[in-house]
C-alpha cells in the first residue's frame, strides 16, 4: 500500500479535479496514514458520490468492550469529505465543520467489511453538505450521518 506523502502546499497546488484525484487513489493504492490506520478504502468514486470500506476490529474497542463510536464518525466523516471534494474542479482546502451521526445498530469487531455510500446534497461555492449511510455487506444499515463543509478562503 502506497501513502500519501503530499504537503498541504503540494495539495492545493495540484491541478487535478478533486474527482480526478480520488479515481487515480483508487487505481494506485495511494491513501493517507489516517485511513491506513482505519483499513479505510476508497472503492469508488463518480462525481458527488463516493463508497468506501472499512473494517471494524479489535483496535477500535472501547472500555465497554465494543467498536467505539468514533469508528462510525470518522468512516461517514471520510467518505462525507471524499464526496465533497469529488465536485471541486480543482484540488482546494475544505473542511468539516459539522457533523451530525446517528447511531442504528452496535458495531462488533466481527461485524465485517463495512460500507460506507456518501453523497452531495448541496454544492455552493464557499458551502457544501452531504449525507452518508454506513452499511454491511448485506446492506444493513448501522449509522447514517450528515456533514457541512466549508472551502477555505485563499
Amino acid at each position: 500500500m502506497k501513502k500519501n506523502t503530499t504537503s498541504s502546499n503540494d495539495w492545493e497546488s495540484d491541478t487535478r479535479s478533486g474527482l480526478q484525484t480520488l479515481q487515480e487513489n483508487i487505481r494506485s493504492g495511494l491513501h493517507s496514514p489516517m485511513t491506513d490506520g482505519f483499513g479505510i478504502k476508497i472503492v469508488k468514486a463518480e462525481l458527488g458520490a463516493v463508497e468506501i470500506s472499512a473494517q471494524p476490529s479489535e483496535n477500535f474497542l472501547n472500555p465497554t468492550g465494543r467498536i467505539h463510536g468514533g469508528f462510525a464518525a470518522t468512516v461517514i466523516d471520510t467518505a462525507l469529505g471524499c464526496a465533497v471534494l469529488s465536485t471541486f474542479e480543482r484540488r482546494v482546502g475544505f473542511g468539516t465543520v459539522e457533523l451530525h451521526v446517528n447511531y442504528v445498530k452496535r458495531i462488533d469487531a466481527d461485524t465485517g467489511t463495512m460500507l460506507c455510500l456518501a453523497s452531495v446534497l448541496h454544492n455552493g461555492r464557499t458551502m457544501l453538505t452531504a449525507e452518508a449511510k454506513l452499511v454491511d455487506a448485506a446492506g444493513l444499515l448501522y449509522a447514517h450521518g450528515t456533514g457541512t463543509f466549508l472551502v477555505y478562503p485563499k
